[in-house]
């Protein structure tokens, strides 16, 4: 059979272009997943379904790739995790839905993609979401992903101080952190509902799986891109230990920002040079492919906080986060700072794998941690072939912390979140500092070598199939998101945004950009 649409990646944006090209019954489409299928909520395993585990990030779960990947050469190698399970990352994220901020895509335009203004998105971001808290002309109550401002309950203490040290310090309070002016600090949005993750694979695709039109294969390992002449044609897959090629007029890759460009280097696109190395065929040099490699990095201040007050509250409780703007900087809200604890109490919850432990001697479950985000770097890596043969997975870097100016604005971060410490707001609060000592803080070279031997990240992997004219010459795609030089390829997800966005998240821009780019997709 020959399909009208071949999705590889049932993530965030693959589940969001499923669902919405399935609404149109004369359209057929074949969705490929290479990590399980749950067609029903009742078949979701518990690490899935609810959204106070993040188990499904470690090692050992088999919903996550368990990449290997460099942050700084300093620490090199560690695990990194990416979703592979019906859903993507939107089944095993934290359910943060802070949007990119208006500034991030009127940069996009900017840069000579003006279908991307904030003017232009904004409808998009409407008809993705069901926001439960607000009402008006910059959010959506109709859409399938609900949206809600965790705040029920008592504050833990260790948000009431970081809350009353931001405006202690200057930084007005913010309602709306998805809104026009999300400048200063608020609540994070969220859309666990009921203590459930509500995944892109449970909110858009499940229901349209009745759906004649839409086929779901999980368990489906796409292997590369098929061409003739330059226009795709369909995909090799390999399936119960089988290969077989599948048919299709269009071919739209949305497997994230590490496996995207690895598939269209395997397929034959990308650096000439690369390819040629690894004996692949060139089908088109495209040397932009895997560069442009973005993430947020995570700089932390770690303090035991004084024995009797609460680090946690219930899973409903407030979570604040502060964007502001770096001295000096070109560029507003480019960073973000807030504070979590160390590990979580509860038992069901598997601590986080993205930052390391700097508790020294004092019980985790007793330490918090100030965290320090690089919102809009000026850095940025590479994803690279390691090999021709496609379960082989490719070599990237992030390349944290190289730029200059990206260190000298985490410098200034980590020095004014030992300020809100020092301050009045965290006296009954913090009992005292555990890193970084006052001699590494009193010292910028110092300061920067151990931000690099202990810097944590996110999920938030970007820019590796940038968009962009044809006057950029490291552009991977039209800003129709279009792969340049082949017809009847596409790529939608993450790996195509030309600069991160600087809100700290990723999953709401990459739902949003789902349904921008259906109606480039559909068949005419």
């Amino acid at each position: 059979m020959k399909y009208d649409v071949i999705i590889v990646g049932g993530g965030a944006a693959g589940s969001v272009l499923a669902g919405r090209l399935a609404e149109n019954p004369k359209t057929s489409i074949l969705l490929l997943e290479a990590g399980p299928d749950y067609p029903g909520t009742d078949q979701l395993p518990d690490e899935i379904k609810f959204g106070n585990t993040s188990y499904a990030e470690s090692p050992e779960s088999e919903h996550n790739w368990a990449l290997r990947g460099t942050l700084t050469e300093e620490q090199g190698e560690t695990h990194v995790a990416q979703g592979k399970v019906i859903g993507g990352g939107s089944s095993i994220n934290g359910q943060a839905m802070q949007r990119g901020l208006p500034e991030d895509f009127d940069s996009w335009a900017a840069m000579g993609n003006d279908e991307w203004s904030y003017d232009k998105v904004l409808p998009f971001f409407r008809k993705s979401e069901h926001d439960l808290d607000i009402r008006d002309d910059f959010h959506g109550t109709d859409g399938p992903i609900p949206v809600r401002r965790r705040q029920t309950g008592d504050w833990p203490d260790i948000q009431k101080a970081f809350h009353s040290a931001c405006l202690s310090e200057g930084y007005g309070a913010v309602q709306d952190t998805n809104g026009p002016n999300p400048a200063g600090v608020g609540v994070w949005p969220s859309n666990n509902l009921d203590g459930w993750r509500m995944s892109a694979a449970i909110t858009y695709l499940n229901p349209m799986r009745h759906c004649l039109n839409l086929t779901v294969r999980g368990g489906v390992f796409v292997r590369k891109v098929l061409f003739e002449d330059r226009k795709a044609v369909g995909v090799e897959v390999e399936s119960g230990g089988e290969v077989f090629n599948v048919e299709a007029d269009r071919v739209v890759l949305s497997a994230g920002a590490l496996k995207s460009p690895h598939l269209l280097m395997l397929s034959g696109i990308g650096s000439k040079e690369q390819l040629e190395q690894f004996g692949i065929p060139v089908i088109l040099d495209l040397p932009g492919v895997g560069q442009n490699l973005m993430n947020h990095l995570s700089a932390q201040v770690t303090f035991k906080v004084k024995d009797g007050l609460s680090l946690h509250g219930d899973f409903d409780a407030v979570h604040f986060g502060l964007h502001y703007t770096s001295d000096g900087s070109n560029e507003v809200n480019d960073m973000l700072l807030r504070t979590t604890p160390m590990v979580d109490e509860r038992p069901e919850r598997v601590p986080g794998f993205r930052t390391k432990f700097l508790n020294d001697d004092v019980p985790a479950e007793r330490v918090a941690r100030l965290s320090v985000t690089l919102g809009l770097p000026d850095g940025s890596g590479y994803v690279r072939l390691a090999s021709a043969d496609p379960s082989e997975q490719p070599t990237f870097n992030y390349c944290y912390l190289q730029n200059p100016n990206d260190r000298r604005r985490v410098r200034e971060g980590m020095r004014k979140a030992v300020g809100f410490l020092e301050s009045d707001a965290y006296k009954d609060v913090c009992d005292y500092r555990l890193h970084p000592s006052d001699d590494i803080l009193a010292d910028d070279d110092a300061l920067d070598l151990y931000v690099r031997q202990t810097v944590g990240s996110a999920r938030h992997v970007s820019g590796t199939c940038k968009m962009g004219p044809d006057s950029d010459p490291m552009s991977v795609v039209d800003q129709y998101c279009n792969v340049k030089g082949v017809t009847g390829l596409s790529v939608v997800d993450a790996s195509v945004k030309p600069k991160i966005t600087r809100s700290g998240g990723s999953h709401a821009t990459v739902l949003m950009m789902g349904e921008r780019a259906v109606e480039w997709l559909a068949p005419a």
